[in-house]
């Protein structure tokens, strides 16, 4: 047992110290390829937890800005009332990542029983760490520049 606790805590240690590499320096551009499996990874956990109703693991995937302007409870009605489609999703997949002024977007199409709906997410790096901003509806062929 004390083995299985020890690898878990040297995984989340390396793990933790390659987001703080690949975020080290974020040039304009698009993301290099560890940086887009971060974000996708990231926005990933936050749709899961959106589906499972699991709305505090969901808030926490926000960037600290976010949740200081953004409390726990005006997030759920956001997420209920705007992004339902979030909640009841059939699956999504990952377009373009790419990196301009310090933030990064990435489209992702998200489907749903209407059909495939594109959402970009804006997110921010604090210390390393990625936090997301907002995610926005957008056109498939229509890129966001932040």
């Amino acid at each position: 047992m004390r083995r299985v606790i020890t690898l878990c805590a040297i995984v989340l240690m390396l793990s933790g110290c390659s987001q703080n590499a690949a975020f080290e320096n974020l040039a304009n551009g698009s993301c290099t390829v560890e940086q887009a499996q971060l974000v996708r990874e990231h926005i990933s956990g936050q749709i899961e937890a959106i589906a499972k109703n699991d709305w505090e693991s969901a808030y926490s995937f926000a960037s600290p800005a976010f949740r200081s302007s953004v409390e726990l409870g005006e997030f759920v009605t956001i997420i209920e009332e705007q992004y339902e489609v979030l909640i009841s999703n059939q699956g999504y997949r990952f377009n373009l990542c790419s990196i301009a002024k310090n933030q990064i977007t990435q489209g992702v199409e998200i489907t749903s029983e209407s059909g495939v709906i594109n959402l970009t997410y804006l997110l921010s790096v604090k210390e390393s760490t990625l936090g997301i901003e907002a995610a926005v509806f957008s056109n498939a062929d229509t890129p966001i520049v932040v």
